[in-house]
């Protein structure tokens, strides 16, 4: 019957995301609202997922993919590069975002955490989003795609900082060496992971590169190896996998990889956005709908605006300004995943997360409109602004 339940599952899973995805896709609509609507109908609308503990933890996994693929594409020279470029107007603009988010959040009740929580939820955009309704040409070959990955390159660092905080907050011990342990710990899983790529893993897929299901089966046990020695190091396992991805990227063969990875990372992200919306409180829906709406417009009318001033600042052109700005204008897929870690470990209240996560889903659901009725994308209405 465990079985059965599994099963069944995963097709309600499945089956209501590609009916609610195809309804999307007609109101030219980014795919992940899809999924996290059909967590939040068959989770706590109408109670029909019978295991959703499953759930949760497969989907989990997904995210430990998206930030293999993502360091596999940034190669070590690269990364440093971006990063030096992108830091400045990133770190005001974080700097920004925390206040004004905090403030916020402390004027509707929340404690000193919750709005410090609140308020980095609003740093990060959404690199789905971000990504995905840029055309291939602008994502590769022009300044505006060079700026948008910079900034969320950026950002997804940061972003790992602050699991890794929220990691630490929850386990109780405000120690100083319980604090400080990651910082140490992170340069040495640096130097295991360089050390095993070079002497090992890379041997390995010269010796056997010919045959793509052992390079598949090994990338995946790379992945999964590196997340898994980072837990064991006290770190999260999103940045063993981060690290596993950056030490492949400068090699040929993470092309191959990256390609062969994208349906599983898709198949497990699915799960987690599934997961977010199931685990979404009805109940609390009444209590946080005006501090989200608010979040939410801030996130959508002052986040583009602070951007487009700090690039104008910067040098970039206007007109470019503008439209990073708005392609940058929402939040992002780590503000639900701050919500649900920093809930988990009884950091923050249900209530602080439930906010970030209805704010999160209402920028999710506004903005891809604003940048396809504007900005050239893959799912323009017009003719005129469509580019593939």
């Amino acid at each position: 019957m465990e079985s059965d339940s599994l099963i069944f599952t995963i097709f309600l899973i499945f089956f209501g995301a590609a009916v609610l995805a195809t309804v999307a896709l007609y109101a030219r609509q980014a795919l992940l609202v899809s999924y996290v609507l059909l967590g939040l109908l068959l989770g706590p609308v109408f109670e029909i997922v019978p295991d959703s503990y499953f759930v949760e933890q497969v989907a989990s996994i997904g995210i430990l993919f998206l930030l293999f693929l993502l360091g596999l594409n940034l190669p070590l020279q690269k990364l440093t590069h971006m990063m030096r470029e992108s830091a400045l107007v990133t770190l005001i603009s974080s700097l920004l975002f925390i206040a004004i988010g905090g403030v916020i959040a402390s004027l509707f009740g929340m404690n000193i955490l919750e709005s410090l929580l609140i308020g980095m939820s609003l740093v990060f955009s959404s690199t789905i989003i971000g990504l995905k309704l840029l055309p291939t040409t602008v994502l590769h070959h022009q300044r505006t795609g060079e700026i948008i990955i910079s900034v969320l390159l950026m950002q997804d660092m940061l972003a790992i900082f602050v699991l890794q905080l929220i990691e630490v907050l929850g386990q109780g011990n405000g120690s100083w060496l319980a604090a400080s342990f990651p910082l140490l710990a992170f340069p040495l899983l640096f130097l295991i992971a360089f050390a095993l790529e070079t002497w090992m893993l890379i041997p390995l897929m010269r010796r056997f590169d010919k045959i793509k299901e052992y390079i598949f089966l090994l990338a995946i046990g790379w992945c999964l190896g590196m997340a898994e020695l980072g837990v064991a190091m006290k770190l999260l396992p999103e940045i063993g996998a981060f690290i596993a991805g950056v030490m492949l990227a400068k090699h040929p063969i993470s092309l191959f990889i990256s390609e062969s990875l994208k349906p599983l990372r898709d198949f497990f992200l699915i799960m987690f956005f599934f997961s977010v919306g199931a685990g979404f409180e009805i109940g609390a829906l009444g209590q946080v709908a005006v501090p989200a709406l608010v979040l939410a417009a801030i996130v959508l009318v002052v986040k583009p605006w602070i951007y487009r001033y700090l690039l104008l600042r910067s040098g970039e052109e206007k007109q470019r300004a503008g439209e990073v700005g708005v392609r940058l204008g929402q939040s992002s897929e780590f503000s639900l995943l701050i919500a649900v870690l920093a809930t988990d470990m009884g950091v923050i209240g249900t209530d602080a997360a439930n906010l970030i996560q209805l704010a999160t889903l209402i920028t999710f659901l506004v903005s891809p409109y604003l940048i396809i009725m504007n900005y050239p994308t893959p799912m323009a209405v017009s003719d005129r602004l469509r580019r593939d």
